[in-house]
């Protein structure tokens, strides 16, 4: 099964294909409406307070304790970009410090914008801490590495 970014269940009749970038997250739930207009990858975000990360070989789980919604991160360069969002001034220098190829760009945007739609990621309003740098932060080679063999979409 092609993973997407909202994936409807199992048992639930197949959906249309969607855009690219529809590889990087899967969901439980309704297909997801259009990317919201309120994520600005130019602002500072971080993984939502009542979120938790678990990793798996795939990527990992992401869970919302407030909303209930579990959602399915599908390229460990995803993961690592949620992580670290908070380290970094915005949503574009995270995505640049974890090494996302430009033309990669769109499709790890549209998948934050899912996530902030989904209250998986917030707005940060502080500053991200000064004493890291972006050499040695998590988002160096082998955090990021993909053993999937797959681009994402």
């Amino acid at each position: 099964m092609r993973g997407v970014l909202i994936d409807a269940p199992v048992a639930a009749p197949a959906q249309p294909p969607r855009e690219a970038g529809a590889a990087l997250l899967a969901g439980s739930g309704a297909p997801a409406p259009a990317a919201s207009a309120d994520f600005d990858p130019s602002l500072p975000w971080r993984r939502a307070r009542s979120v938790a990360l678990r990793p798996e070989p795939f990527g990992a789980l992401v869970y919302h304790f407030g909303n209930r919604k579990l959602s399915f991160l599908k390229s460990r360069t995803l993961v690592a970009v949620v992580e670290t969002l908070a380290e970094h001034p915005s949503a574009d220098a995270t995505l640049a410090a974890c090494g996302v190829p430009d033309a990669q760009l769109p499709a790890y945007r549209r998948a934050l914008a899912d996530l902030a739609r989904s209250q998986m990621i917030e707005r940060r309003t502080s500053l991200p801490p000064a004493t890291r740098t972006l050499a040695a932060g998590p988002c160096s080679e082998a955090a990021t590495a993909d053993t999937s063999g797959e681009l994402p979409a």
